[in-house]
C-alpha cells in the first residue's frame, strides 16, 4: 500500500506540470485561464479516478499535450473556429470513443499490434521521455541549423538537473523507496537554495520564475465561464468531421501506444501481447474526455508520465487513485504545486526513459521485417515528437515489408487495415 501511494505521488509531480502548461495553451483562446486551472485539475482527477476503479491500473489521465496545442493553435486560431465549437468537437469525439470501445474495436487494434513493435513502442516512449525531460531543463535547446543543440550547461537549471539526475540515480541504485520522487523534491530544493544565494535569477522574460510559493492555499476558481459551453454552429459539417478525425486520430494512437508502452514496462501484458481489462482502460479513457469537454478543456487522456509512478512500484488502481487525489487537493494548493520547477522533474523522466529502453534488447532486429518496423517505430517518435506518427511509420513498415517479402500470411487482417488507414492519412494529409 505504501508503495502505491509513493508512486502516486511520483505520477503527480512528474505531470504537475499540467496544471500550468495547459491553461496557458488553451487561455490563448481567449478561455478563462483561471477556470481553465480549475477544469484541469477536475479532469484529470475524474479521468484518473476512472481508470482507477473501471480498470484497477496505475494509469493517469489529463488533458493531452499535443490535443490541446491542436485546439488552440490550430482549430480556433488558424482556422478561426470558436473554443466552444472546438469543444464540441472533442466532446463527439468522445462519444465516438465510448461506441467504439462498447464494441471491441479499440482493443481489436490494440491486440491487432505485433508483440515486436509493442516492445518497441516501449523503448520509444521511453526515448520520448527522456528527450522532454532534457527539452523542459534547456539541456537540450533548439537550434535553426540542426533543429537541436545541447544548452547552455553552465546555467543554473541545466546544472541543477544533471546534478539531480546523479543524485536520483543514486537513490534508484541504492533501492530507496520513492527514489523519483525524492529525486524531484530533492532538486526543487537545490534550486530554492541557488534562488536565495541569488545564483538562480528570476526573470519572467526567459521564463524563469520564483521557485519558492507565492503561498499555501487558495480558493479554486469558478468554472462557470467554461463549463457548459459547447456549440455546434458557425461551422460546416464538412469541416467539423475533419477537425473531429483529427482528433480522433491522434487520441487513439496516442493512447494505445502510452497503454502498450507502460504496460509491456510494467509487466502487465500477457504471453500474447494482450491487455487484460483494457476495456475499462478505454472507457475510462473515453469517459474522461467526454466530460472533460462539458467541462471546458481538450481532449482527456492516458498520460505518458504515469510509466514514473510504474517505475516507482505502482501496480494497481491504488496508485492511480491516489494521484486523483492529489489533483483534487491541488485545487487548494495549486499555489505550491505550480512552484515545482520544470527541470526538477527532469532527473525522473531520464531515468524513466532508461527503464522503459531496456527492452530493447527483446526486440529481434535480425528478421528485418520485424527489426525495421520496430526501428523505425522508436526512432520517428523521438524525431517527429508523436507517439502517434511512430505507429504510423512502424505499421505501414510493417505490413509493407511482409506483403513484398513474401509473407502476407503473417499479417493480422485488421493490422493491414490499420495499415491502409494509416497510409491514407499520410498522402491526404
Amino acid at each position: 500500500m505504501k508503495t502505491e501511494i509513493t508512486a502516486g505521488l511520483t505520477t503527480f509531480m512528474t505531470m504537475a506540470y499540467i496544471l500550468v502548461v495547459n491553461p496557458s495553451i488553451l487561455a490563448r483562446t481567449g478561455m478563462d485561464y483561471n477556470a481553465l486551472l480549475t477544469v484541469t485539475c477536475l479532469s484529470a482527477a475524474l479521468g484518473t479516478l476512472f481508470m482507477a476503479f473501471f480498470a484497477n491500473y496505475p494509469f493517469a489521465l489529463a488533458p493531452g499535450m499535443g490535443l490541446n496545442a491542436y485546439f488552440a493553435y490550430t482549430v480556433v486560431l488558424q482556422y478561426g473556429y470558436s473554443w466552444r465549437t472546438a469543444l464540441a468537437a472533442v466532446f463527439v469525439e468522445g462519444l465516438i470513443f465510448i461506441f467504439l470501445s462498447a464494441v471491441n474495436v479499440r482493443e481489436a487494434i490494440f491486440n491487432a499490434i505485433p508483440m515486436n513493435m509493442k516492445k518497441a513502442v516501449s523503448v520509444g516512449i521511453g526515448l520520448y521521455i527522456a528527450f522532454i525531460g532534457l527539452q523542459n531543463a534547456n539541456i537540450v535547446v533548439n537550434n535553426a541549423a540542426t533543429c537541436v543543440a545541447l544548452g547552455n550547461v553552465k546555467s543554473v537549471p541545466v546544472a541543477l538537473a544533471l546534478i539531480g539526475t546523479v543524485i536520483t540515480l543514486v537513490l534508484v541504485i541504492r533501492k530507496v523507496m520513492g527514489a523519483l520522487l525524492f529525486g524531484i523534491l530533492i532538486t526543487w530544493v537545490l534550486g530554492i537554495v541557488c534562488q536565495l544565494t541569488g545564483l538562480y535569477h528570476i526573470d519572467a522574460a526567459s521564463g524563469a520564475y520564483s521557485l519558492i510559493p507565492s503561498g499555501i492555499m487558495a480558493m479554486p476558481p469558478s468554472i462557470m465561464p467554461i463549463a457548459g459551453q459547447l456549440s455546434f454552429s458557425g461551422i460546416s459539417i464538412f469541416d467539423f468531421i475533419v477537425i473531429l478525425f483529427a482528433f480522433l486520430f491522434v487520441d487513439l494512437f496516442d493512447t494505445l501506444g502510452v497503454l502498450i508502452g507502460v504496460s509491456e514496462k510494467a509487466g502487465f501484458l500477457d504471453k500474447t501481447g494482450k491487455l487484460p481489462r483494457i476495456k475499462g482502460a478505454l472507457f475510462a479513457d473515453a469517459a474522461a474526455t467526454t466530460i472533460g469537454a462539458c467541462l471546458g478543456t481538450s481532449t482527456v487522456t492516458t498520460f505518458v508520465e504515469s510509466a514514473s509512478g510504474a517505475a516507482d512500484g505502482g501496480r494497481t488502481g491504488m496508485t492511480a487513485f491516489t494521484t486523483a487525489m492529489l489533483f483534487l487537493v491541488a485545487l487548494l494548493f495549486s499555489p505550491v504545486l505550480t512552484a515545482v520547477p520544470a527541470f526538477a522533474t527532469t532527473p525522473a523522466l531520464l531515468i524513466v526513459g532508461l527503464f522503459m529502453t531496456e527492452n530493447v534488447t527483446a526486440i529481434n532486429f535480425k528478421d528485418y521485417t520485424e527489426g525495421f518496423p520496430a526501428f523505425v517505430t522508436i526512432l520517428m517518435m523521438v524525431v517527429t515528437y508523436s507517439i502517434s506518427e511512430g505507429l504510423v511509420f512502424g505499421v505501414i513498415s510493417y505490413v509493407l515489408l511482409k506483403l513484398l517479402s513474401g509473407r502476407g500470411k503473417e499479417l493480422h487482417p485488421v493490422i493491414v487495415i490499420v495499415g491502409i488507414l494509416f497510409l491514407l492519412k499520410l498522402l491526404l494529409a
